[in-house]
């Protein structure tokens, strides 16, 4: 069930939708909901720029900036959630809280349409495990597939310096590309609040951009500047 605050946002967002005559892709900015979720929590518990909501970090600029609160550069507002999402997440010990603000770091940003590219943050994070990062691109965009695996990448080796599992990283990944050409705004995503689990996961949508030898690779000799849990130790296998 959805609760009251979760649909006035939805609310909100619709009602954006409708009043801003703007461009933009089928919306999917809640296809990873369970890593939205997380990094909802985690801002939350200190959200000096009073962003409204994370999920408006991941809306074009028309949208998001009616939720970025103290946040002028919408380009950083993803940035800026996930660097306060992830000093909160530390100072609390939460680590599954930091491995979800890096992922969300990287996850695509929706654009005008099938094939844009979102502009990326010039401004540096407080946290050096966030400021290594960039978001996806549209898979449909020219270079994404190399630019969005060296993200993965990078996101993998993050994760494993700060202790969670490196393969985790493919979480953050998108879907297959779209059609450049189709006016509708269409492509091959999804979009449902209310599927917890994600529907690019439920719905298998993703499609990775390494594989779990690639990333095991590239995080090879990395060492953790904290303590892996149980749940995280294993790095061997991918959940997916």
């Amino acid at each position: 069930m959805v609760s009251f605050k979760a649909f006035a946002l939805l609310s909100v967002i619709s009602s954006l939708a409708v009043a801003v005559p703007v461009r933009r892709e089928v919306p999917q900015e809640h296809s990873h909901e369970p890593i939205l979720t997380k990094v909802r929590q985690s801002l939350n518990l200190n959200n000096p720029d009073k962003i409204q909501d994370p999920v408006f970090a991941l809306l074009g600029d028309a949208a998001a900036k009616a939720g970025a609160g103290d946040i002028t550069d919408l380009a950083c507002l993803q940035q800026a959630v996930a660097d306060q999402a992830f000093t909160n997440a530390k100072a609390a010990g939460d680590l599954d809280g930091m491995v979800n603000a890096l992922i969300f770091r990287a996850i695509e940003r929706n654009t005008g349409g099938v094939g844009v590219k979102s502009a990326l943050c010039t401004q540096t994070a407080k946290n050096p495990e966030v400021a290594a990062l960039t978001q996806h691109q549209d898979p449909a965009s020219d270079g994404a597939a190399a630019t969005n695996k060296a993200i993965t990448l990078e996101l993998a080796k993050q994760i494993a310096s700060i202790g969670g599992n490196p393969l985790d990283a493919i979480k953050s990944g998108t879907f297959a590309p779209g059609n450049k050409n189709d006016s509708t705004g269409k492509g091959n995503s999804c979009d449902d609040a209310n599927d917890p689990n994600g529907c690019i996961f439920t719905q298998n949508l993703l499609v990775p951009d390494a594989t779990d030898d690639e990333i095991n690779a590239a995080v090879a000799g990395i060492s953790s500047s904290g303590s892996s849990t149980d749940d995280d130790a294993d790095c061997s296998e991918s959940k997916f």
